[in-house]
């Protein structure tokens, strides 16, 4: 075979490949809404695919009871099939997840304690009616564990009474060779302890993507440590730290600018703006702790103290004028930033239980305020407590005394640039 046929055989097989995913996917998507979440969706797939590798279990075993002159047996199986996949074409209708789970679970729990009745008892049945168990385990994934003990006493009972009427419903025992009654044992068992493994890991992993995915929500929302705080005690937090820094950043003119642009093209904005601010804050270490409008808050020294809180802000504070000029795409929108910085003592804790807010008080967090509030378009205004932190590591220009409310006239100083 000469390369371009290779080349060709390879490119069919991909195609192939390509085609029969397509096909699977489209196959396990049956019934699916596009206004499901992403986990509806997968439970949803999990439980077709479950449904659908049922049926070549129950052909194999209705044509092995039928090789073994067990017709009436063999229509069991055989009838699973039938009814399965009807619930599936009604399911395909009607999309109702709740029609498909309690179907394929009743099929579950009684098709195979009615195959040991006609059989003649649990032994010459090999087991079979532990195949009902993967109802109640079925139940815990795709439904409520307090609704998955209903379908655990459906079993309960079916075993209690099947186990007492097999002789009646069928006196003479089925005659199944005992090398036939073993093998079917060993299938019975090894079978659902797969299907039940499987069942359960997928259970297990179900749970494990739900957690990472509120992990995610929650360190999104707090810091680490504070997070891992409110994980093991759920209770009040509230810290006080002795040395750190706040940091306010404003769009300068963004009421004018926001009438100017339309709702999309403003949040779009504000969320690429504020994306690159949040970058920064982790390469240079400090906390985001909210944003309010178009006003961005940000501290360094909590939760986690640092001898350099200043240092790190002042750095941080360049950095988003030089974003606010340069990271957004179209030039024509040249934002400028209103920058404030005080250092002090701080309070820091988390108020509420619904939509947690971690969160900083302090006459070090009004200052900041006041800074950014009385700044000047594209500069850094920062406290004497702050100026006294940086100033050999800084150029700065004192501004003078600046009438603040409730505080009278403070100094304050502009940072200029990094010292060379």
């Amino acid at each position: 075979m000469n390369d371009g046929e290779a080349g060709g055989v390879t490119r069919s097989g991909q195609g192939v490949r390509v085609r029969l995913s397509r096909l699977v996917g489209r196959i396990l998507a049956l019934g699916a809404d596009p206004a499901d979440r992403a986990e509806e969706r997968a439970r949803k797939a999990l439980l077709v695919a479950v449904s659908l590798g049922f049926l070549p279990a129950g052909a194999l075993w209705g044509a092995l009871y039928w090789a073994l002159d067990e017709p009436v047996a063999a229509l069991f199986p055989w009838g699973y099939d039938a009814a399965s996949l009807a619930v599936l074409a009604l399911y395909a209708r009607t999309r109702s997840f709740r029609l498909l789970r309690d179907a394929e679970l009743a099929l579950i729990l009684v098709t195979p304690a009615l195959l040991q009745l006609v059989l003649g008892g649990f032994t010459a049945a090999s087991g079979v009616i532990l195949w009902s168990l993967l109802a109640p385990l079925a139940a815990l994934v795709f439904d409520s564990p307090g609704r998955a003990r209903w379908w655990f006493a459906g079993f309960a009972a079916l075993l209690a009474g099947s186990i007492p009427l097999a002789p009646v419903v069928r006196p003479d025992e089925a005659g199944l060779p005992e090398g036939a009654v073993i093998a079917f044992g060993a299938l019975n068992i090894g079978a659902v302890s797969l299907v039940a493994f499987t069942l359960l890991a997928a259970f297990a992993r179900q749970r494990e993507l739900a957690q990472r995915r509120a992990e995610s929500l929650l360190l999104n929302i707090l810091p680490d440590e504070i997070a891992e705080r409110l994980k093991l005690a759920p209770q009040t937090i509230a810290d006080h730290f002795d040395a750190a820094s706040i940091l306010f950043a404003d769009v300068v003119d963004f009421t004018p600018l926001s009438a100017r642009l339309g709702p999309q093209d403003l949040v779009e904005l504000l969320d690429r703006l504020f994306t690159s601010f949040d970058e920064l804050a982790d390469r240079y270490g400090v906390e985001k702790i909210k944003t309010i409008g178009d006003c961005y808050m940000v501290a360094a020294g909590v939760p986690r103290p640092r001898a350099d809180h200043a240092h790190a802000l002042v750095r941080m504070a360049f950095e988003m004028q030089r974003c606010a000029r340069e990271c957004l795409p179209g030039g024509d929108r040249d934002l400028r930033l209103r920058i404030g910085i005080s250092s002090g003592p701080v309070v820091a804790g988390v108020i509420g239980r619904r939509r947690f807010l971690y969160d900083l008080w302090g006459d070090t967090v009004n200052m900041a305020s006041r800074m950014e509030s009385h700044g000047s378009p594209d500069a850094i205004q920062v406290t004497r407590a702050t100026w006294e932190l940086i100033r050999d590591a800084f150029e700065t220009q004192a501004r003078g005394p600046v009438p603040v409310k409730g505080k009278g006239e403070v100094e304050t100083w502009y940072v200029l640039a990094p010292r060379a």
